[in-house]
């Protein structure tokens, strides 16, 4: 399934409010209410979306959905909080590194599963650089975004990472058939 790519403005207005509920939440105030009235069709359409929050381009968080459940705009700001707060691998955003963060939003398109007959299939049908990976074995579940292939660009080791960060044994894509989605995003950053 493909989604209408959003507007210029439309990105510049999710970053603005994505940085807004940043800045509250870390200086410890409330959301703002939404004054959804201006907003376009496709900004409050159900949409997912991952936050990932950079200084300096080092990760400084990163938390998302992979299915819609809420509206874009919503879900942006949620993951926005969540990427500056409840990241595991991160403490924290504090007051005074907000000025040094960078923003970027990715908007998902709905994950499709992917058929492969076995692990040379598999390694052959992955799409560098286009597509998020999901990874699947039973209740663990881990991705990647697209962007991740610009630090993993090679397919065999973009796996072994992914299944590590699942919490499996980093060849288990080899020696087991699991589950694997794909999906595309639009990404945009400040």
């Amino acid at each position: 399934m493909t989604v209408e790519p959003l507007t210029d403005e439309e990105k510049r207005i999710l970053l603005r409010l994505a940085r807004e509920a940043m800045e509250c939440v870390v200086r410890g105030k409330n959301l703002p209410p939404l004054d959804k009235s201006s907003l376009t069709k496709h900004l409050l359409e159900d949409g997912a979306s991952f936050v990932t929050l950079t200084v300096r381009g080092q990760l400084r968080g990163c938390i998302g959905a992979l299915e819609a459940y809420q509206p874009l705009v919503d879900d942006v700001r949620e993951h926005a909080v969540a990427a500056a707060l409840e990241d595991p691998r991160f403490p924290p955003v504090r007051e005074d590194e907000l000025s040094g963060i960078n923003l970027e939003v990715s908007r998902l398109t709905r994950p499709i599963q992917l058929e492969y007959k076995d692990a040379d299939d598999l390694l052959s049908k992955l799409r560098p650089h286009i597509d998020g990976v999901i990874l699947k074995d039973g209740f663990r579940r881990a991705t990647f975004l697209p962007q991740v292939w610009e630090k993993i660009p090679d397919r065999a080791s973009f796996l072994n990472n992914l299944c590590y960060k699942m919490g499996a044994r980093d060849d288990l894509w080899r020696v087991k058939h699991i589950d694997v989605l794909t999906y595309q995003v639009e990404e945009f950053h400040e």
